[in-house]
């Protein structure tokens, strides 16, 4: 098995690339993808790039770099989502954090606002999280093909102690 190491402030933490893991991912998973007006180049960036990894998604707009709301796109990705158990969320506003918030009040989604390798992989491995919020102003798109690769191609890990935290989070849904 390959793995790569990653420097962090104290000490060296060990990865596994999944994507050996998962060659075929686009065989096994749907992605909704959706962006307000400032995800909206970036959101057309990750499109071409999910096509390019044979990734089945549906684009659930904006359309255009016109002006609109982060919620309504966010509902509407969300609610996908929480619908089709087997699928993933990509969120692409400003900051990332606008959607995120607004895809979090939805029952049964667990959103990130990922910035760098280790959140991505984490909230995949701890989290299950099934929803992506990513930047779409001051981000290089090489670090978010970066961090979408990584969100998409890490599992849940499943451990007993991670499944508990998410039933907790589960039962404020109700």
């Amino acid at each position: 098995m390959w793995f790569c190491y990653r420097l962090s402030f104290f000490s060296k933490k060990k990865f596994i690339n999944t994507a050996l893991l998962y060659p075929n991912l686009g065989d096994i998973m749907k992605v909704y993808i959706g962006s307000d007006h400032a995800g909206f180049r970036t959101k057309e960036k990750l499109k071409r790039y999910l096509n390019s990894k044979k990734i089945k998604f549906e684009d659930l707009g904006t359309y255009s770099g016109t002006s609109v709301d982060y919620p309504d796109y966010a509902i509407k990705v969300g609610k996908k989502v929480a619908k089709d158990k087997n699928s993933r969320g990509i969120l692409v506003c400003g900051s990332g954090t606008g959607m995120v918030i607004a895809a979090n009040k939805i029952k049964g989604i667990r959103a990130v606002a990922a910035y760098d390798s280790y959140s991505a992989k984490i909230s995949r491995l701890h989290n299950d999280a099934n929803v992506l919020g990513l930047r779409g102003r001051i981000f290089p798109f090489e670090k978010t093909k970066k961090i979408t690769s990584i969100w998409l191609n890490t599992p849940f890990s499943g451990k007993e102690r991670h499944k508990r935290r998410i039933n907790k989070i589960r039962k404020l849904e109700k």
